[in-house]
């Protein structure tokens, strides 16, 4: 099971979060038939999104969608976490195979790219609109990029560690630990977690042998560690796609198309990005689709569908550059 604990040390100057997210990485791996590289960059960023979720949000409502998109072949990395433990995400290019780098590690910064941003998303559902900050990417390696992100963006001084092995069967251990340093702090407190995160090694190293909760020991040595979590938080992968949605998309498409994908191949097959789930509407599933619609007289594009929210309003415009003309 992948699960997600709180601490704090130090007194509470140092706050510590850690996750073992080995079994919902490989579920994801599996899902969406990644390469190695492509699963490990996915891997850091799920693991990532849920560590960032315990430092910037607080209602259990909220998300964060963590994108990284940078110029390697990868095409971008997006993941999309809550404070309820639940994460979904996606590589653009999941087949994209990288040779190991010199040390002999994954090159997930090659395949994220170093020229790009990090983004990170804050849905406030079902009020206030979401808000948007991003820096540059620092390396493309997830971890680094994440820490650039808190620097530069929240001001406060923080470490992040990501990784995801591979073995011959898949996935073997993957995890993350987010520590940063509180206002107030102590020069000996921040001297002290320093020297602990320089001497620590590597995250995935430790998850071979060590517990989360170990894990969490060593980082913190000497500086004494209170757990905030009294039970570990079940963390999973899991996606919001239903039948309903996929029918919602398919209506994006104008009504000859739904017809010709009735008469040529008897129905539809709609595969969900997030979690590579497909499904198959019947014709008569997509018959189902009902209601007025107005489209663009140019590229057909769905202004409204009735029985919908306003998807666009009078005198916006359209993708292809026509305005928007609604009639009542």
């Amino acid at each position: 099971m992948s699960y997600l604990i709180r601490g704090v040390a130090a007194q509470g100057e140092i706050r510590i979060i850690g996750a073992d997210t080995t079994d919902l990485v490989a579920d994801a791996c599996f899902r969406h038939q990644t390469s190695q590289t492509a699963g490990a960059a996915l891997g850091r960023s799920l693991t990532g999104a849920l560590l960032l979720c315990h430092v910037l949000l607080k209602n259990n409502r909220d998300r964060i969608m963590l994108r990284l998109l940078g110029d390697g072949p990868l095409g971008g990395v997006i993941a999309d976490a809550g404070l309820d433990g639940v994460v979904r995400g996606y590589v653009n290019n999941p087949g994209v195979e990288l040779r190991p780098r010199e040390d002999g590690k994954l090159d997930v910064g090659g395949g994220v790219g170093k020229i790009g941003e990090i983004e990170v998303i804050r849905s406030h559902a079902p009020y206030g609109e979401p808000y948007s900050s991003s820096v540059n990417l620092t390396s493309g390696e997830v971890a680094e990029d994440i820490t650039s992100f808190l620097g530069m963006s929240e001001q406060i001084f923080s470490a992040v560690l990501l990784g995801v092995r591979f073995g011959e069967k898949g996935v073997e251990n993957a995890g993350g630990v987010l520590v940063q340093v509180l206002p107030g702090a102590k020069v000996k407190t921040i001297e002290q977690i320093e020297q602990n995160l320089l001497s620590f090694g590597q995250l995935t190293d430790a998850l071979r042998s060590s517990k989360m909760l170990e894990i969490l020991h060593q980082i913190t040595r000497g500086l004494g560690l209170d757990m905030v979590t009294k039970q570990a938080l079940p963390l999973s992968f899991k996606c919001r796609c239903s039948e309903a949605k996929a029918l919602d998309a398919l209506a994006y498409f104008p009504l000859e198309e739904r017809q010709r994908m009735i008469s040529e191949d008897g129905g539809a097959e709609v595969s969900c990005h997030w979690c590579g789930e497909v499904r198959w509407l019947t014709s008569e599933i997509i018959e189902s689709i009902s209601g007025e619609e107005i489209r663009c007289p140019e590229c057909r594009a769905l202004w409204y569908r009735e029985g919908q929210s306003t998807m666009i309003r009078d005198n916006e415009m359209c993708a292809c550059g026509r305005e928007v003309i609604l009639m009542s």
